[in-house]
């Protein structure tokens, strides 16, 4: 049962696609206080657990920190942040009493669980005007199934974008991107994507081509696509202030950016120095920026991410006035400041809450300023791909996917965990982070492999593409400047021919559960206590997840480590993939076990009474025979295989069905 209170006059944000009809009276669970903004207060059980945000910090159960739902681009993803790139206000509260609540709210929202005080929930916000949903279902996991229900359809990308794709922040030339291909075809690294930074365009400007680096380019995207490679370039949020660049001229002679409150266009400096945001919240120009995609469509591209969305804002020219003025005062005067004030002054140019509170967006007759519809952007601007493509090839499917998102975006595209580090935290990190995203819609997800930052090392990329091989956006990312983490590029690189070879053996298996979640408003990662809930040890359990309907993975994270501990709820069959292409099978009892997993292997556990295919290796995906399968699992018992043409939306389609028996 799902109840939504109104209060003041919110935004309509679109997150909730369902008819509701507003009730008159007062949440069942909690206390709501509209003295001063909003709040909602809870007193938590010692044994509740709290379940979602999406893209937040932390665990599975979120319960023990305090998160602010404010889009920000910060790339130190350390234990004490609180915000990261995403806005995702749903909670599931579960223990004696089940509940869950989502909080529609554009703008700044802080949930505080058991953070200032370990008894108390609290979520506060600084106006009064929202939608709150309580939902009561039999279980969490019946609780975030109805929640999905209301908030619409998860994106189906197609089906190439369920291969491996290879990026990196500084290929600048097409004889870069040869090399990319030429080094995972000639060792038979299997490989589908190359993704192209911001080093393509002419002088970081959206919707353009470096002039001598990228000539003739739908000759060069049909010699990649002839080697079965699609190139998939990045979109930014920041349109280039430059006269003459015709995208620029057209969205200020239409007023399509947004404005400050004088009526000017808004400038903020991004890679291309002064840019001009996109008004996305309006209409018109989300019709007309969405458009610009057709300009690479139409050159062969079929897939785009789109990035600093926040959107990320360096400074601004008023953020740089700020700075001179402390600077002035601190140099005429050193002793009445502290040089302390020109350091916070500096750090401040970035992200400063000032600058996104000096412009303003077009809804309708209304102009809204942005800090109070902050967390809209990145979805809206992806809403503008995803309606584009709607209209210029209405019956096949793109690739895209975002880096900052709302609730809502996740029926247009999918989204990456954005720059993270070569971190093991942060491998376990993505790991934990993968069902709380699908709890809030967001299905096709995954986290740079190997880390974006930093120097990797040979045995993190290895353990960390093991668990992208499930993880159904599977890319390997990397930032300039950055040690090369191309799978070819270290010793011993039959290694990662394996490793990443296993993604496409389970292809069958992991697009049928993909579109067995998407097609029912389902999850494809669940924690284990949504399988297990009398089990308490599964409550515990934040390293280990189901995935679909018949397997667990339990990827090991830990430098230097020769296997790890699991706990099985049930008896499984333990199985790795070996590097000489043969399987290693082991049926354990439940309970605790160590179980000993190669640098060189991919593990996975089958659940009793249940089985999977496994097709023959493969160096593409459209090389994947799913009708010659291996079944690995326990006989006696049926799979539903799920298996289409990849490119085009009839998704209903009864043939796409099959049923097959071991």
């Amino acid at each position: 049962m799902i109840r939504k209170y109104v209060y003041g006059t919110p935004f309509n944000t679109e997150a909730v696609i369902a008819d509701i009809k507003a009730d008159s009276g007062s949440p069942a669970y909690g206390t709501v206080g509209l003295e001063e903004g909003f709040s909602f207060m809870y007193t938590l059980k010692e044994r509740d657990v709290v379940y979602g945000l999406g893209e937040a910090n932390r665990g599975i159960n979120k319960r023990g920190g305090c998160y602010i739902s404010d889009c920000t681009d910060n790339p130190n993803h350390t234990e004490d942040v609180r915000s990261l790139y995403a806005a995702h206000n749903f909670i599931v509260v579960a223990g004696d009493t089940c509940f869950g609540l989502f909080v529609d709210y554009p703008s700044k929202l802080t949930f505080d669980i058991g953070f200032t005080r370990m008894d108390t929930l609290a979520i506060i916000c600084e106006t009064g005007d929202l939608c709150l949903y309580v939902i009561e279902g039999e279980s969490s996991y019946d609780i975030v199934k109805q929640f999905r229900k209301i908030i619409g359809r998860s994106y189906i990308p197609p089906k190439f974008a369920f291969g491996f794709g290879q990026s990196r922040w500084g290929y600048q030339t097409k004889e870069d991107f040869r090399q990319v291909a030429e080094g995972y075809r000639k060792n038979h690294i299997p490989l589908d994507m190359i993704y192209m930074d911001i080093d393509y365009m002419q002088d970081y400007k959206d919707f353009t081509l470096h002039e001598e680096n990228f000539r003739d380019f739908p000759r060069f995207v049909q010699e990649m696509k002839d080697q079965n490679i699609r190139l998939i370039p990045i979109i930014d949020a920041g349109v280039k202030v430059e006269k003459g660049y015709e995208v620029y001229e057209e969205g200020v002679k239409n007023r399509y950016f947004c404005q400050r409150e004088d009526g000017s266009d808004f400038v903020a400096a991004v890679w291309p120095g002064d840019t001009h945001f996109p008004d996305v919240l309006n209409p018109e120009a989300r019709k007309w920026f969405g458009d610009q995609y057709r300009f690479l469509m139409e050159q062969g591209i079929e897939g785009f991410w789109n990035d600093m969305n926040e959107p990320a804002i360096f400074y601004t020219p008023e953020g740089i006035k700020r700075v001179s003025q402390v600077m002035k005062s601190f140099l005429e005067n050193p002793e009445a400041g502290s040089p302390w004030d020109v350091k916070d002054a500096l750090e401040a140019l970035s992200g400063n809450q000032d600058d996104y509170k000096a412009f303003y967006h077009q809804v309708g007759k209304e102009r809204i300023c942005h800090d109070k519809v902050h967390n809209l952007f990145g979805f809206n601007m992806t809403r503008a791909a995803g309606e584009a493509f709607e209209r210029i090839a209405p019956d096949r499917r793109f690739l895209m996917f975002s880096r900052s998102s709302y609730i809502g975006m996740h029926r247009y595209g999918g989204l990456w965990t954005g720059d993270n580090k070569s971190w093991w935290s942060h491998m376990l990190l993505n790991l934990k982070m993968m069902p709380s995203l699908n709890m809030c819609g967001f299905l096709y997800i995954g986290a740079d492999l190997g880390g974006f930052g930093a120097n990797a090392t040979r045995d993190l990329v290895l353990r960390w593409l093991a668990l992208g091989v499930f993880t159904p956006l599977m890319r390997n990312h990397a930032a300039i400047g950055t040690r090369d983490q191309e799978c070819y590029r270290f010793e011993n690189m039959e290694d990662f021919r394996h490793v990443v070879g296993v993604r496409y053996r389970l292809l069958p298996y992991l697009y049928s559960e993909y579109m067995k979640a998407a097609l029912s408003d389902d999850l494809y990662f669940k924690p284990l206590a949504f399988v297990y809930p009398e089990d308490s040890h599964c409550l515990q359990a934040e390293d280990q997840l189901m995935l679909g309907n018949e397997i667990m993975i339990a990827p090991v994270y830990t430098q230097n480590a020769t296997g790890r501990y699991v706990y099985l709820p049930e008896e499984m069959k333990f199985v790795k993939f070996l590097p000489n292409g043969s399987l290693y099978e082991e049926i354990l009892p439940a309970g605790h076990h160590y179980v000993e997993i190669a640098l060189n292997e991919v593990p996975l556990f089958i659940r009793k009474g249940k089985w999977i295919p496994i097709a023959d290796g493969a160096e593409h995906v459209e090389a994947v025979n799913a009708s010659r399968y291996t079944a690995v699992g326990y006989a006696g018992g049926e799979y539903v295989l799920y298996e289409d043409d990849g490119i085009h939306k009839d998704y209903d389609n009864p043939e796409n069905w099959k049923t097959l028996k071991y």
